[in-house]
């Protein structure tokens, strides 16, 4: 520091500031700083950095199924939030939803000098024996119902009942679901919300179909789904295994919305284009990640008065994949 003092001419204090970001340097000073670190090779110490803020400038994520759409979209907007505030990420994947696989995740994250973790749906945290490290910083996305923990949730009830709401507005007398798998918190919440949608309606609760969130377990599911004349309506847990169902549909002659209507959840980039275009549930997963950052540089900042959980509402995109009932089959 004190050689790219020299070279620019300035103060190591100076130079402090630009390797630190602040904003308290002119931008002429700034350029120079910047010129000499690159002349020299200099690279901030991140040790004494952290000596000095408190702080590491990692963030650390947990994830347990990266499979998934959106565990893999709500990953890349944390990661794209923490860029946004300086942070690095340091990533691990899990994949038993056991006490001793999260707690070793947890170790090996703290001993890569992390400032904090956010964990990724973890069913775990549903387990009251599974606590966590009370020194390190901890932000749950999409999971954590009983709340013990800083979360950001998106609003998978609010969402799975708007699917339905929808689909009974239309004029069917009921509405089948394709669930995701079992040990999957959003699964979990959106085929719970759709029951209590149906039986506050009043209308007749069929037993639900399981798939793994692929097209693959979704097409098979339709050509179950396709048997069943009595089908008119279906709720996909996800984009994904909504179209797996739609083409079970479409070779089995049942044509969609025309004999049944199909709507999904995730408004995956390719939903509008699907044929017909779908109809699901939008979640924005930018929004998750700046909220898990914000929780996150709370805790780490000792900022204590904010809010402990953030809901993000989930928005229903209307498109071609719905329609009421055939007239020939009643309502």
């Amino acid at each position: 520091m004190a050689e790219v003092a020299a070279l620019a001419g300035v103060s190591s204090q100076t130079v402090s500031r630009v390797a630190n970001n602040r904003q308290n340097v002119d931008a002429a000073t700034r350029e120079k700083v910047l010129a000499a670190m690159k002349t020299l090779g200099y690279r901030p110490n991140t040790a004494a950095r952290a000596l000095v803020t408190g702080r590491f400038g990692a963030l650390g994520i947990i994830s347990f199924d990266m499979s998934a759409h959106g565990n893999a979209r709500t990953l890349g907007a944390i990661a794209d939030a923490a860029r946004e505030a300086d942070f690095s990420v340091n990533f691990m994947g899990v994949r038993a939803q056991t006490e001793a696989a999260v707690q070793r995740a947890f170790q090996h994250l703290m001993l890569q000098s992390v400032d904090g973790i956010v964990l990724v749906e973890s069913q775990m945290l549903d387990t009251p024996s599974l606590h966590l490290p009370p020194a390190m910083p901890v932000v749950v996305a999409d999971g954590d119902a009983g709340h013990r923990y800083p979360n950001v949730d998106f609003d998978q009830a609010l969402g799975a009942h708007s699917a339905v709401t929808h689909l009974l507005g239309l004029g069917h007398r009921t509405v089948w679901h394709v669930a995701g798998p079992r040990d999957s918190f959003a699964a979990r919440r959106r085929a719970e919300s759709w029951d209590a949608t149906l039986r506050a309606a009043g209308a007749l609760t069929p037993p639900a179909l399981y798939g793994d969130w692929t097209a693959a377990s979704g097409y098979r599911a339709g050509r179950e789904l396709a048997e069943r004349s009595e089908v008119t309506a279906v709720f996909a847990a996800n984009d994904q295994m909504a179209l797996g169902l739609m083409r079970a549909l479409h070779e089995a002659g049942r044509d969609v919305p025309g004999d049944v209507s199909v709507i999904g959840f995730d408004d995956t980039a390719e939903a509008a284009f699907f044929q017909p275009p779908l109809t699901t549930v939008r979640q924005d997963f930018d929004l998750v990640g700046r909220h898990c950052v914000t929780l996150l540089l709370d805790q780490i900042d000792g900022r204590s008065d904010g809010p402990r959980r953030r809901a993000v509402e989930p928005a229903l995109v209307v498109r071609a994949s719905t329609a009421p009932p055939s007239p020939a089959r009643g309502t």
